[in-house]
């Protein structure tokens, strides 16, 4: 037992989203439509919104970065399921594990913060339209979107510097379908309580922070529009807001679940379920909430299929 407890883990064993035989096949051309579908909606948008120069505003800017964020969401898990659906290794390295766990981390703390940048561009743009040029302009769009991306780079390498720390000798097994930092420290021999403590201030603090800017400005949108008496202007703009709240409660409902609720932990399979919602299903939905009703990107859609 001592030689055993000694001999350190160097590959994890991910045991995917199901263990049921005859649920692989059809689960792997599911989220195989799912991830092509999302990355042709992402990755077009970026390129819709960069090849229009009507669509080169503060807005579409921060959109395209969404984009380019759930893009890296969906690629940092979806692959290594799909091959899981179909492989009977289902291995991971340590160090494929920590990037996985690293770039998937990452593109979330990026999306919480962009979610509230872009939260604020829309308070500026409808409450404050005639100063809007002015205080968004194109140098405070790339410091937002250069911020968010430095705050994700920045809270990933806490963790996973701390995550260097712990050693894996008990088990090699991860219940789950991606390398999830609450599986790991599980699975530690290392005491993982100051890792377990970052993990839910950290998350507490990012998610607490970006989700009281984005209600405080979305709250003085409403008052503004409930303001407005062209009811054309109401439409629009309830349309436009009414899309980002649904992304943002669909986001972070299911972030507040896993990583901040007391005595919360992906253990059960209806954890499992919750976790596709930020891993899979908010990187599939994103595009076209925030584009299908939208008549700029609609039109230059328009415009580019006719040519």
């Amino acid at each position: 037992m001592a030689e055993e407890n000694v001999t350190l883990v160097t590959e994890f064993v991910l045991m995917g989203l199901t263990d049921q035989p005859g649920l692989q096949v059809p689960l792997f051309l599911v989220f195989l439509v799912i991830y092509l579908i999302t990355m042709m909606g992402n990755l077009g948008l970026i390129a819709l919104i960069w090849k229009d120069p009507h669509l080169h505003t503060p807005m579409y800017f921060f959109l395209s970065s969404l984009a380019l964020a759930d893009s890296c969401t969906s690629s940092s898990v979806t692959p290594k399921m799909l091959i899981i659906f179909l492989s009977q290794n289902h291995k991971i390295s340590l160090a494929e594990c920590l990037t996985q766990f690293y770039c998937f981390g990452f593109s979330v703390t990026t999306e919480c913060f962009l979610l509230s940048v872009m939260a604020y561009d829309r308070y500026v743009a409808i409450c404050n339209p005639l100063l809007y040029p002015m205080v968004m302009s194109n140098s405070l769009c790339i410091q937002l979107i250069g911020a968010s991306y430095f705050v994700g780079f920045l809270h990933l390498t806490i963790h996973v510097s701390l995550l260097v720390r712990l050693t894996f000798c008990r088990s090699n097994i991860i219940h789950y379908y991606y390398c999830e930092i609450l599986q790991l420290f599980r699975i530690s021999c290392t005491d993982p309580t100051v890792n377990t403590h970052l993990v839910l201030i950290f998350s507490a603090i990012i998610q607490v922070f970006t989700f009281m800017t984005i209600i405080t400005s979305y709250s003085f949108v409403l008052f503004a529009i409930l303001k407005k008496k062209s009811e054309k202007g109401r439409s629009k703009a309830f349309s436009t807001c009414g899309a980002h709240l649904l992304s943002v409660s669909l986001f972070y409902g299911t972030l507040f679940f896993m990583y901040v609720h007391p005595g919360s932990g992906p253990t059960e399979d209806k954890d499992k379920m919750f976790s596709l919602f930020y891993t899979i299903v908010i990187p599939l939905l994103n595009p076209f909430i925030y584009s299908l009703r939208n008549k700029e990107v609609i039109g230059t859609l328009r415009r580019i299929m006719k040519r």
